[in-house]
């Protein structure tokens, strides 16, 4: 990818709108952004997709009730490939293999559930998993994400030349120093992939509670620029040229009605959270295509 493209890509990611300065309001910890990710990307059979929402959203509310034994987040592709992706939210590598167990309890013991679960599989064309780790030494405001707040997300996915991750780290650390000095107040976070890609990724994550919070884009990278400095603007430029092998950036719409998440989640904004409607009791019997393989926990 040239160089200047990349960087208006990286600079667009994480342009924010500037603030005067807005008061902080205490973080919601059941919210916080997870130590590890686990992100399931599935693209839907032609035709197939008002079956699928239909089922995710049994699903999901059949979860609800029944204290399923992990969480997720479902996002919906607004650029990119037409696809649905699983923001699955764990607190360990640990508790990742756990949930697989506990998953398959789970079923056994709520058949009904199972084979929603099936027929859900059934509408998957392809999917890819990939596992993420935290990084607190980068990112931008990362602390004070509340993705309860979520409505919009916008991922970064980075791949780099093999050995060049403290290069990238360094550049996200450049333009961090950036946005501190004009006071951007839109957060990112950033993770460091661990399973799912064959060479060095990191994925860039910015959630936003409106989409406008792009609007001011134009402004903020002349901003961005200036505050980079021409030796930050320089050491830019050199760790693209050297560094990057590929970079895509897409924008996803949060689907609540589709996701799963914990109580204590939700109560940050429980009329968006939690839908009234009940899952239909009789699913969808029509036959449907053989099921794909599928490696998250649904």
């Amino acid at each position: 990818m040239p160089i200047r493209p990349f960087r208006a890509m990286l600079l667009s990611l994480v342009c924010a709108s500037i603030s005067s300065g807005q008061d902080a309001k205490a973080a919601n910890a059941a919210a916080a952004p997870p130590n590890i990710l686990l992100l399931v990307h599935q693209e839907i059979l032609p035709g197939r997709a008002s079956d699928r929402q239909r089922l995710e959203t049994n699903i999901a509310r059949a979860c609800d009730r029944l204290d399923a034994p992990s969480f997720w987040i479902d996002l919906q592709s607004l650029t990119g490939p037409r696809e649905g992706l699983f923001f699955d939210t764990f607190d360990s590598f640990e508790d990742l293999e756990q949930s697989d167990a506990n998953w398959r309890q789970f079923y056994a013991a709520h058949p009904d559930v199972a084979r929603l679960k099936d027929d859900i599989d059934a509408l998957v064309g392809s999917e890819r998993t990939i596992v993420a780790v935290r990084r607190d030494d980068v990112g931008y405001l990362a602390d004070s994400i509340d993705l309860s707040e979520t409505r919009f997300m916008r991922i970064l996915e980075v791949r780099l030349f093999p050995g060049r991750e403290n290069d990238f780290v360094e550049a996200l650390r450049i333009l961090a120093d950036a946005y501190r000095k004009i006071k951007a107040d839109t957060p990112w976070m950033v993770y460091q992939v661990n399973l799912g890609m064959s060479s060095p990724a990191f994925l860039i994550l910015v959630p936003m509670s409106e989409l406008r919070q792009n609007d001011d884009l134009l402004s903020s990278r002349d901003n961005l620029l200036s505050a980079e400095g021409e030796e930050g603007a320089e050491r830019l430029k050199q760790i693209a040229r050297e560094s990057y092998a590929s970079a895509e950036s897409n924008l996803y719409a949060v689907k609540p009605e589709m996701s799963h998440v914990s109580k204590g989640f939700a109560a940050g904004d429980m009329d968006f959270w939690r839908h009234k409607t009940e899952p239909n009791s009789r699913p969808d019997t029509r036959p449907l295509v053989k099921p794909a393989v599928r490696s998250s926990h649904k």
